[in-house]
């Protein structure tokens, strides 16, 4: 039985590509109706004006979007990864690019789905080294009193309350680096958190936040699980933020493609469609096949995740393999639009802003192919 090729250039987010179930299908299209009623010119401006879109917010969160893989039996959909996976990547292609996408992949990728939530990790002294956290938190009674700071909070501004990261074991008296460090979700009490907006490059209708804290106390019912168990439990949602913040870079290289695509098509110079030559072909059709191949290994990360795998080389390699790919999709598509590449009525250089993000963040693609040499070559550890 023969199958017909569907475009996955040219095409507004098309339903039927190869490898997705027909449950990740439903949730293309029910996603894809969502977004269609948010253009270009929307993004654009809540991007250069930095507004917080709301609007799709509201319009995902009534729909009960947010809690896509929140187990039925507590008012989610009780989906997997892979269909979040479906949800962001679907967000992002519509052209919302990380603005739309980021307003809400912290409700799927974090412990719960809670409204107006923000999650924090990374510190300005520590960056990737988890390990090495200097935030402190310590009992007295039934209250802890957490100390330090954190950088690169997304949507602190607006958030209600909190996931943060804290040791509360000193480092000297840890077996392993790895003990020690304690998980917390309670209210974001701005008496005691001094919260500061960073200026940035792209993305800006979602704040990003350096955050300082002293004397901060918190409730001892506010700990996640066992005191010192806070890392192993992050490590696990952040293999899942991984796969997810693939699908999402995935989306914006395929929004920009779409765009370049339709545009070689279009203009014509010197009497033929530069679509024509193969200048122009030839690095867009390049585009595409680093695009699906990524593409094809996320959804196997989204999938090895949602059937207990807990190793993280293949969610480490999908991240890494989308956001190379994306950026280069972006990169192309300026070029393609030539000097109008440049103009933002375009868009495409919103979205390589955008797909710079990811080669950065949640993790570099150097410390991507240090676990990958290290965890599956068995190469020496090298910092």
């Amino acid at each position: 039985m023969g199958q017909c090729l569907r475009s996955r250039s040219a095409e507004y987010l098309p339903v039927d590509l190869p490898g997705w179930t027909e449950s990740q299908r439903e949730v293309r299209e029910a996603i894809a109706k969502i977004c269609s009623k948010y253009p270009d010119e929307y993004w654009m401006k809540a991007g250069s004006e930095e507004i917080f879109p709301w609007e799709l917010y509201k319009d995902l969160s009534s729909a009960g979007w947010l809690r896509i893989c929140l187990p039925e039996e507590y008012g989610g959909s009780g989906l997997g990864i892979s269909e979040a996976a479906v949800m962001l990547q679907t967000i992002a292609e519509s052209g919302t690019g990380m603005n739309g996408a980021s307003s809400v992949h912290m409700n799927i990728f974090a412990l719960e789905p809670v409204e107006r939530s923000c999650f924090g990790v990374t510190e300005p002294n520590t960056g990737l080294n988890t390990l090495q956290l200097q935030s402190t938190a310590k009992k007295s009674g039934d209250y802890y009193t957490l100390k330090g700071s954190k950088l690169w909070f997304s949507t602190a501004q607006i958030a209600e309350n909190i996931l943060v990261l804290v040791r509360t074991t000193p480092i000297e008296e840890c077996q392993k680096l790895s003990q020690g460090l304690s998980l917390f979700y309670t209210d974001l009490n701005r008496n005691s958190v001094q919260v500061t907006k960073i200026p940035k490059m792209g993305r800006n209708a979602v704040d990003s936040n350096a955050l300082f804290f002293e004397d901060w106390k918190v409730s001892a019912e506010n700990l996640i699980g066992e005191e010192g168990a806070g890392f192993r439990m992050i490590m696990h949602g952040l293999d899942a933020e991984r796969v997810l913040v693939g699908a999402e870079t995935l989306g914006i290289g395929f929004a920009a493609l779409r765009r370049a695509s339709n545009y070689a098509a279009e203009r014509s110079v010197f009497g033929n469609l530069i679509g024509k030559y193969q200048g122009i072909q030839h690095p867009l059709a390049e585009c595409w096949m680093n695009l699906e191949a990524a593409r094809l290994t996320l959804y196997l990360a989204g999938d090895t995740y949602n059937q207990g795998y807990e190793s993280g080389e293949y969610a480490n390699t999908d991240k890494f393999l989308a956001s190379e790919a994306a950026f280069k999709a972006a990169e192309r598509a300026i070029l393609t639009h030539g000097g109008m590449g440049y103009a933002k009525e375009y868009h495409v250089e919103r979205y390589l802003k955008e797909a710079m993000l990811s080669r950065i963040a949640p993790i570099s693609g150097e410390m991507i192919k240090n676990y990958v040499g290290q965890r599956v070559l068995g190469l020496p550890k090298s910092y």
